[in-house]
Protein backbone atom coordinates (compact mmCIF):
# COMPACT_ATOMS: atom_id res chain seq x y z
CA UNK A 1 0.00 0.00 0.00
CA UNK A 2 1.05 3.57 -1.30
CA UNK A 3 1.92 6.44 1.62
CA UNK A 4 -1.02 8.73 0.91
CA UNK A 5 -1.91 11.86 1.91
CA UNK A 6 -5.24 14.69 1.49
CA UNK A 7 -4.95 18.22 1.32
CA UNK A 8 -4.93 19.92 4.76
CA UNK A 9 -6.87 22.91 4.72
CA UNK A 10 -7.28 24.39 7.71
CA UNK A 11 -7.74 27.37 9.49
CA UNK A 12 -4.42 28.21 11.52
CA UNK A 13 -5.28 29.80 14.76
CA UNK A 14 -3.46 32.76 15.93
CA UNK A 15 -0.64 32.62 18.79
CA UNK A 16 -3.27 34.66 21.15
CA UNK A 17 -5.45 32.02 20.67
CA UNK A 18 -3.48 28.91 21.41
CA UNK A 19 -2.22 30.80 24.40
CA UNK A 20 -5.68 31.16 25.76
CA UNK A 21 -6.23 27.46 25.51
CA UNK A 22 -2.99 26.76 27.38
CA UNK A 23 -4.68 27.91 30.69
CA UNK A 24 -7.53 25.18 30.26
CA UNK A 25 -7.29 21.68 30.95
CA UNK A 26 -8.59 18.39 29.11
CA UNK A 27 -10.66 17.61 31.83
CA UNK A 28 -12.33 20.99 31.99
CA UNK A 29 -12.89 21.43 28.05
CA UNK A 30 -14.22 17.70 28.16
CA UNK A 31 -17.05 18.44 30.73
CA UNK A 32 -17.67 20.87 28.34
CA UNK A 33 -17.93 18.41 25.80
CA UNK A 34 -20.34 16.59 27.19
CA UNK A 35 -17.77 14.20 28.26
CA UNK A 36 -17.28 12.99 24.57
CA UNK A 37 -13.93 14.01 22.84
CA UNK A 38 -11.52 13.03 25.21
CA UNK A 39 -9.16 10.03 24.29
CA UNK A 40 -9.24 6.62 26.79
CA UNK A 41 -7.23 6.45 29.67
CA UNK A 42 -4.48 4.05 28.82
CA UNK A 43 -2.90 7.52 26.43
CA UNK A 44 -0.59 8.72 29.22
CA UNK A 45 2.84 11.27 28.58
CA UNK A 46 5.88 10.08 28.84
CA UNK A 47 6.74 12.55 31.79
CA UNK A 48 4.63 14.59 34.24
CA UNK A 49 4.13 17.60 33.96
CA UNK A 50 3.37 18.21 29.93
CA UNK A 51 1.12 20.50 28.45
CA UNK A 52 0.44 20.20 24.86
CA UNK A 53 -1.57 23.04 22.89
CA UNK A 54 -1.63 23.00 19.07
CA UNK A 55 -3.63 21.83 16.17
CA UNK A 56 -3.53 18.76 14.79
CA UNK A 57 -2.13 16.57 11.98
CA UNK A 58 -3.30 13.38 11.55
CA UNK A 59 -1.44 9.82 10.33
CA UNK A 60 -3.12 6.84 10.03
CA UNK A 61 -0.54 3.92 10.24
CA UNK A 62 -0.98 0.61 9.58
CA UNK A 63 -0.32 -2.25 12.29
CA UNK A 64 3.50 -1.91 13.21
CA UNK A 65 4.46 0.18 10.17
CA UNK A 66 5.74 4.02 10.83
CA UNK A 67 6.32 5.14 6.84
CA UNK A 68 4.10 7.54 6.67
CA UNK A 69 4.45 9.43 10.22
CA UNK A 70 8.19 9.92 8.60
CA UNK A 71 6.93 11.40 5.74
CA UNK A 72 4.43 13.61 8.30
CA UNK A 73 7.26 15.08 10.38
CA UNK A 74 8.64 16.79 6.89
CA UNK A 75 4.99 17.68 6.13
CA UNK A 76 4.49 19.45 9.66
CA UNK A 77 4.46 22.98 10.42
CA UNK A 78 6.10 24.49 13.66
CA UNK A 79 4.00 24.00 16.68
CA UNK A 80 1.50 21.24 14.89
CA UNK A 81 0.95 18.08 16.62
CA UNK A 82 1.01 14.55 15.27
CA UNK A 83 -2.06 12.06 15.88
CA UNK A 84 -0.89 8.96 14.98
CA UNK A 85 -3.67 6.54 15.02
CA UNK A 86 -1.94 3.06 15.09
CA UNK A 87 -4.47 0.63 16.21
CA UNK A 88 -3.56 0.11 20.04
CA UNK A 89 -1.38 -2.06 18.66
CA UNK A 90 1.58 -2.43 21.70
CA UNK A 91 3.73 -4.90 20.42
CA UNK A 92 5.57 -3.00 17.97
CA UNK A 93 6.90 0.63 18.33
CA UNK A 94 6.04 2.70 15.44
CA UNK A 95 8.30 6.10 17.16
CA UNK A 96 11.38 6.49 19.10
CA UNK A 97 14.58 8.75 19.66
CA UNK A 98 15.28 8.82 15.92
CA UNK A 99 12.16 10.37 15.00
CA UNK A 100 11.55 12.63 17.82
CA UNK A 101 15.02 14.25 17.15
CA UNK A 102 13.89 14.75 13.47
CA UNK A 103 10.26 16.36 14.86
CA UNK A 104 12.23 18.60 16.96
CA UNK A 105 14.45 19.85 14.12
CA UNK A 106 11.01 21.14 12.45
CA UNK A 107 9.74 22.54 15.53
CA UNK A 108 6.56 20.00 16.18
CA UNK A 109 4.80 20.70 19.30
CA UNK A 110 4.08 17.12 20.00
CA UNK A 111 3.02 13.64 19.27
CA UNK A 112 0.14 11.24 20.38
CA UNK A 113 0.65 7.55 19.59
CA UNK A 114 -3.03 5.14 20.09
CA UNK A 115 -0.26 2.51 19.83
CA UNK A 116 3.75 1.53 21.28
CA UNK A 117 6.74 4.27 21.42
CA UNK A 118 10.25 2.97 22.14
CA UNK A 119 13.50 4.78 23.55
CA UNK A 120 11.07 6.39 26.37
CA UNK A 121 14.09 7.08 28.32
CA UNK A 122 16.00 8.92 25.35
CA UNK A 123 12.42 10.70 24.70
CA UNK A 124 12.04 11.65 28.29
CA UNK A 125 15.41 13.22 28.66
CA UNK A 126 15.05 15.31 25.10
CA UNK A 127 11.87 17.07 26.45
CA UNK A 128 9.42 16.33 24.02
CA UNK A 129 5.68 16.18 24.36
CA UNK A 130 4.92 12.35 24.06
CA UNK A 131 1.47 10.48 24.53
CA UNK A 132 1.45 7.17 24.02
CA UNK A 133 -0.51 3.67 25.53
CA UNK A 134 3.21 2.34 26.83
CA UNK A 135 6.28 1.24 25.32
CA UNK A 136 7.88 -1.74 23.99
CA UNK A 137 11.75 -2.36 22.56
CA UNK A 138 10.62 -4.34 19.36
CA UNK A 139 11.09 -1.98 15.95
CA UNK A 140 8.43 -0.85 13.26
CA UNK A 141 8.87 -1.72 9.37
CA UNK A 142 7.60 0.05 6.42
CA UNK A 143 6.04 -2.37 4.22
CA UNK A 144 2.04 -1.13 4.05
CA UNK A 145 1.99 2.71 4.33
CA UNK A 146 -0.65 4.75 5.67
CA UNK A 147 -3.00 7.78 5.20
CA UNK A 148 -1.66 11.37 6.07
CA UNK A 149 -4.38 14.15 7.15
CA UNK A 150 -7.30 11.91 6.78
CA UNK A 151 -10.10 12.21 9.16
CA UNK A 152 -8.89 9.48 12.30
CA UNK A 153 -10.18 7.71 15.37
CA UNK A 154 -7.73 7.74 17.66
CA UNK A 155 -8.15 6.12 20.99
CA UNK A 156 -11.56 6.61 21.19
CA UNK A 157 -11.68 10.31 20.25
CA UNK A 158 -12.47 11.35 16.35
CA UNK A 159 -10.04 13.82 15.24
CA UNK A 160 -9.56 15.56 11.88
CA UNK A 161 -6.80 17.71 10.98
CA UNK A 162 -6.53 21.53 12.36
CA UNK A 163 -8.13 20.60 15.52
CA UNK A 164 -7.13 21.88 18.92
CA UNK A 165 -5.14 18.96 20.81
CA UNK A 166 -5.39 19.38 24.47
CA UNK A 167 -3.07 17.86 26.83
CA UNK A 168 -1.66 17.51 30.41
CA UNK A 169 -1.22 14.47 32.88
CA UNK A 170 -4.71 13.12 32.77
CA UNK A 171 -4.56 13.13 29.26
CA UNK A 172 -6.15 14.37 25.72
CA UNK A 173 -8.54 16.14 24.79
CA UNK A 174 -9.49 17.18 20.95
CA UNK A 175 -11.72 20.32 20.40
CA UNK A 176 -13.31 20.30 17.22
CA UNK A 177 -11.61 23.18 14.90
CA UNK A 178 -15.26 24.60 14.12
CA UNK A 179 -16.11 25.10 18.19
CA UNK A 180 -12.85 26.16 19.82
CA UNK A 181 -14.51 29.49 19.89
CA UNK A 182 -17.50 28.94 22.29
CA UNK A 183 -15.85 26.23 23.99
CA UNK A 184 -13.12 28.13 25.02
CA UNK A 185 -15.24 30.51 26.62
CA UNK A 186 -17.52 27.93 28.04
CA UNK A 187 -14.25 26.58 29.51
CA UNK A 188 -13.20 29.69 31.00
CA UNK A 189 -16.77 29.63 32.61
CA UNK A 190 -16.78 26.33 33.91
CA UNK A 191 -13.46 27.39 35.78
CA UNK A 192 -14.93 30.30 37.34
CA UNK A 193 -17.80 28.09 38.25
CA UNK A 194 -15.45 25.35 39.90
CA UNK A 195 -13.66 27.87 41.61
CA UNK A 196 -16.84 29.11 43.46
CA UNK A 197 -17.41 25.87 44.55
CA UNK A 198 -13.90 25.69 45.82
CA UNK A 199 -14.53 28.55 48.02
CA UNK A 200 -17.33 27.60 49.20
CA UNK A 201 -16.11 23.90 50.35
CA UNK A 202 -13.82 26.07 52.41
CA UNK A 203 -16.52 27.66 54.16
CA UNK A 204 -17.93 24.06 54.77
CA UNK A 205 -20.71 23.86 51.82
CA UNK A 206 -19.84 20.42 50.39
CA UNK A 207 -19.92 19.93 46.75
CA UNK A 208 -22.69 17.23 47.43
CA UNK A 209 -25.10 19.30 48.92
CA UNK A 210 -26.76 21.60 45.80
CA UNK A 211 -27.12 18.20 44.01
CA UNK A 212 -30.22 16.77 45.00
CA UNK A 213 -29.11 13.83 45.91
CA UNK A 214 -30.98 11.20 47.61
CA UNK A 215 -30.76 10.48 51.51
CA UNK A 216 -28.76 6.89 51.62
CA UNK A 217 -31.13 4.06 52.24
CA UNK A 218 -30.28 1.56 55.64
CA UNK A 219 -29.64 -1.92 54.63
CA UNK A 220 -28.57 -3.35 57.86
Amino acid sequence: MPIQRHRADFEKLPKETLDAWRAIPPAIVGDCMNRTNVMVGAIKPVRPGIVLVGQARTVQCMVGDNSALHVAISLLAPGEIIIAAAGGYMDTAVWGGIMTRAAMSRQIAGIVVDGAIRDIAEIRELGFACYSRGAVPAGPHKGFGGVIDGPVSCAGSPVHPGDLIIGDDDGIAVVPLARQEELLTASLAKIAEEEETNAATARGILPGDGMGLPEPEWID
